[in-house]
């Protein structure tokens, strides 16, 4: 097998145009980050934590910010196309990039559905033929609403065959739409109805109804970390934007600030914004417990457009019955760009079909823009409601976030000359930091996701074995020994989440609640420990390291000239 990978598509490479300007690079970062999460996460978190969930908000957004700064140092070092899939193979090799890729991929290509879906439950009120509620009381796409769906998703594969720059102009046009909407949602709710006695109400079980269980489980199963994971277009876009070593930072860190304050303001506004009787069944029943003009479908499929109803606020109502399309389609329509790009650069790397990696005379990946279409329809049939797939999303891209750090600390190691526009301070401290959060995120998404995760990745494994087969003469070195730290780190969280009672303990979620939460957060962090010394003691040698790099910098000088 070749030990190149990807050198035989330089002219390609070069062909994807550097188009993203600063605030289009931050734009679609906040646009990404503000889709489906801001229209549901509000009554998730509040059922899941109650008021304590402005905290969790507040938590997730710090862990995110740990897990950007890890990003931002790599994404001005190494401004390629697909950089979450093209770091570790420069750090650890082939298989570490495949298994991580793959995992990456499939939640990616899973964002595209889902916030379809969020956009299709939203207009469920007003078109109650997209959806309705299946014998468990979970909102459900009907036969139309699978149709329109796959016609939207059409839609978002085609513009971006048309180009970036056509998304740049159209994301920056909606994403100030979307920060507005929000902004205003928050003032309205506050200075219309404001309850201040729901943040501390001893009967629905005072400030911490669930505890730190409830707060814990919030950031990752009722979409707060699914909110904040879109900073990584910052990273996933680099080798399109004009000037990566200084928009990629502001991209990737600013994102994450500006949106972790309007999602606190949101929180604090819906919290205070419930009529007083959503509270008689305490926090986790709120959703059912509206009464009067509203009802349990209504609440279900629009919270926010339901208390503002409530509160008379009819031009809220509208706005965001407006906005529960548009914030969520934009969402999709950038999403289905950062898939393309993260298969395009599994193609780039030869550990997938190289015809992944085939752009058009606008420089699209069209090829893996087609799959990411067929990719979004299936998991629109798999996972029919936006609840029932925003965990799997989470628990999958936080793993695949937990390869930053140890890139970081493998590149410090191995190039320890080599320019940082953006230079981590106390690098050793704070990529443990990220890491350990990243642990953390994925034990709190809970074993009911965690093994349907595990299940997907020995799938891909399949996969990576066929193609290897098939493909033997043209693949990179596999460099399984870099790679092998990938193994243990998964049965490692695999095991712990078994063993552990997270979502819960019962003999539908199949876990033994052996390690109760005392115990299972010092487990993580030696468990983060020993992984990050394996994966930096089995990291590429030099010699590979800098080949993989000569690359690099070859694809960047090319996209420079253009």
């Amino acid at each position: 097998m070749s030990s190149n990978s990807g050198g035989q598509q330089n002219t390609e490479e070069s062909q994807l145009h550097r188009d993203l300007g600063i605030i289009g690079l931050l734009f679609i970062a906040i646009g990404s980050i503000l889709g489906s999460g801001w229209l549901f996460g509000a009554l998730n978190a509040a059922e899941a934590a109650g008021p304590a969930s402005i905290i969790a908000w507040a938590i997730g957004g710090i862990m995110a910010l740990f897990i950007a700064l890890n990003y931002a140092e790599l994404g001005t070092m190494f401004p390629v196309s697909g950089g979450v899939v093209r770091y570790p193979d420069f750090a650890f090799g082939s298989f570490t990039s495949y298994t991580f890729g793959w995992i990456y991929w499939l939640a990616c290509a899973s964002t595209t559905s889902i916030e379809v879906l969020a956009a299709l439950q939203y207009a469920k009120n007003y078109l109650p033929w997209l959806q309705h509620l299946n014998k468990n009381g979970h909102p459900t796409l009907s036969l139309a609403g699978y149709a329109v769906g796959i016609v939207l998703l059409g839609i978002f594969a085609l513009v971006n065959i048309i180009g970036i720059r056509w998304i740049q102009r159209l994301n920056n046009t909606l994403v100030w739409w979307k920060v507005g909407i929000i902004t205003l949602v928050i003032i309205a709710f506050i200075v219309t109805v404001f309850h201040p006695g729901h943040f501390s109400d001893p009967t629905a079980g005072g400030f911490f109804p669930e505890g730190w269980r409830g707060v814990f489980s919030a950031i990752s199963t009722a979409g707060i970390v699914f909110s904040f994971l879109g900073f990584r277009q910052g990273v996933d876009l680099a080798g399109e934007t004009s000037e990566p070593s200084r928009f990629v930072p502001i991209a990737v860190i600013g994102s994450v600030l500006i949106t972790t304050a309007l999602y606190i303001g949101l929180q604090i506004a819906f919290i205070g914004g419930l009529p007083k009787n959503a509270l008689v069944h305490g926090w986790t029943n709120i959703g059912t417990s509206f009464t009067g003009d509203l009802n349990q479908v209504a609440a279900t499929f629009g919270p926010l457009a339901a208390i503002a109803s409530f509160m008379g606020l009819t031009w809220i109502t509208v706005l965001l019955y407006i906005d529960a399309f548009i914030s969520p389609a934009d969402t999709s329509l950038i999403y289905t760009t950062v898939t393309a790009r993260i298969s395009y650069a599994m193609g780039r790397n030869q550990n997938a079909p190289t015809s992944l990696a085939k752009v058009n005379e606008r420089g699209v990946p069209w090829v893996s823009v087609l799959l990411t279409f067929i990719a979004g329809v299936i998991f629109l049939f798999i996972f029919p409601g936006w609840g029932q797939l925003v965990g799997f999303i989470t628990s999958a891209t936080i793993l695949t976030f937990g390869t930053a750090p140890l890139a970081l600390l493998a590149m410090r190691l191995e190039l320890p000359e080599k320019e940082r526009p953006f230079t981590l301070p106390w690098a050793y401290v704070l990529s443990y930091v990220a890491f350990f959060a990243v642990n953390l995120i994925f034990y709190w998404s809970g074993w009911t996701k965690i093994w349907k995760l595990m299940v997907a990745v020995m799938i891909g494994y399949v996969i990576f074995v066929i193609h290897e087969f098939f493909n033997k003469d043209i693949t990179p070195d596999i460099e399984f020994r870099s790679g092998i730290w990938a193994i243990i780190w998964m049965v490692g969280l695999t095991l712990i989440s078994w063993l552990g009672s997270y979502p819960n303990v019962s003999k539908h979620a199949g876990n033994l609640g052996i390690i109760g939460i005392g115990w299972a957060i010092p487990i993580l962090a030696v468990l983060a420990i020993i992984v990050m010394w394996l994966a930096v003691h089995w990291r590429l040698p030099a010699e590979k390291v800098e080949g993989r790099l000569e690359q690099a910098e070859r694809e960047m000088d090319s996209g420079k000239e253009l």
